[in-house]
């Protein structure tokens, strides 16, 4: 079926993600998978190409625009890659919204142009040892001292952990319980007291750095407050539609991409003398599949639109990131088996696929916590 999201700019665009993929990423990634972090360089070489800060203004150095499609050519063209070292969308998708959106002029002046050359990456922590999906649950304390907040407490399971020089901290800065008192915090690379533990080590996303943060009497300064004081919760839930977005946009891409490359193979490989695509019941899985892909990619892509249109509610976009994110686990799964034992081989796109994709229907907010919200959304 025949896209029309895109413009021709999206596709020039396209080709540029392409270009950059196959020389700054592709011959590299083997060896990011085995040191569990990728290099700084590819990061300042995204910046240079113009892949970071499609959002921030131009004055800042970036792209200004606030075209969702061009974060959706990038997602799509590194899933399609097997490129998942790299993490460009937690830096543009999902933490610069905050930088954008909420930053005074001055934090912009300050934090913006590193951002868009790849100087400066960036990372949010949300979730705690204690606290995933549920951000009420949240432990880590800046307490206001005036000119600064005293910031204590970890965080787990950072994207971007180990390489981030900037990290959106969300904390509690009242004692109450629930939604009330968080606030987001910046905190920057060589504060006192800041340290980070283990680079975690994970069933896939191997080239991912993936990080545990510790706080320790951390004097983060009042100009690195980030939006009001006490308004934290209300920032976050306002920016997550987005980051599910940007979940189910890879999700149905590598799904699309594992279901292409299952399509070739079994129009190869011979079982019982006779191609496996010959076979009715392969033919039936692979129709099975190629639907449910059809019809996700039709929603996700109508997502899309409604995000450009400022449209996309929390209800819908937790829709399109449960569905394509269970979508991307059954057709790794079911076309990793039609691969027979060469599937089980991480030479192979599906095998890494296949792990690769797993936490996608845990991270962003789990499947259960997706259902949840779009039940209370028909019921309350």
């Amino acid at each position: 079926m025949r896209r029309e999201i895109f413009e021709p700019e999206h596709e020039a665009f396209r080709e540029t993600v392409r270009a950059f993929v196959a020389r700054e990423v592709t011959p590299h990634h083997e060896r990011w998978e085995r040191a569990g972090v990728v290099d700084r360089s590819v990061w300042r070489a995204a910046g240079r190409q113009g892949l970071l800060g499609f959002a921030v203004p131009a004055e800042y150095g970036g792209g200004g625009s606030d075209d969702f499609r061009f974060a959706t050519v990038l997602a799509e063209e590194f899933a399609k890659a097997g490129a998942t070292g790299p993490g460009f969308r937690v830096h543009n998708d999902i933490v610069g919204p905050y930088l954008t959106e909420l930053a005074t002029d001055e934090q912009k002046r300050r934090w913006l142009p590193g951002f868009c050359s790849g100087e400066t990456i960036a990372a949010i922590a949300m979730t705690e040892p204690g606290a995933g999906s549920d951000l009420q649950a949240i432990r880590t304390s800046a307490e206001d001292r005036g000119d600064h907040f005293l910031l204590n407490g970890a965080k787990t399971f950072i994207s971007n952990g180990i390489l981030a020089d900037l990290v959106v901290v969300a904390a509690r800065t009242t004692p109450e319980g629930g939604a009330r008192g968080l606030s987001l915090l910046v905190v920057e690379r060589g504060m006192a007291g800041f340290e980070r533990g283990r680079n975690l080590e994970k069933l896939g996303l191997h080239a991912q750095d993936t990080a545990e943060l510790s706080f320790t009497d951390v004097v983060v300064p009042r100009e690195n407050l980030l939006g009001e004081r006490d308004r934290g919760f209300a920032q976050l839930m306002a920016r997550l539609p987005q980051e599910r977005l940007t979940i189910a946009v890879g999700a149905i891409a590598v799904a699309e991409a594992v279901l292409a490359s299952t399509v070739a193979y079994v129009r190869e490989r011979e079982a019982f003398g006779r191609p496996l695509a010959k076979l009715q019941h392969v033919r039936f899985q692979l129709a099975e599949l190629a639907t449910e892909c059809a019809v996700t990619r039709t929603f996700v892509d109508r997502c899309v639109l409604e995000h450009n249109a400022g449209g996309l509610d929390t209800t819908h976009a937790s829709m399109a990131k449960w569905w394509s994110t269970e979508l991307a686990n059954r057709v790794t799964d079911r076309c990793l088996q039609l691969h027979g034992g060469y599937g089980y081989m991480t030479e192979y796109p599906v095998a890494r696929a296949f792990a690769d994709n797993r936490v996608g229907t845990i991270f962003g907010g789990t499947t259960e916590i997706m259902k949840e919200i779009i039940g209370r959304s028909l019921l309350d």
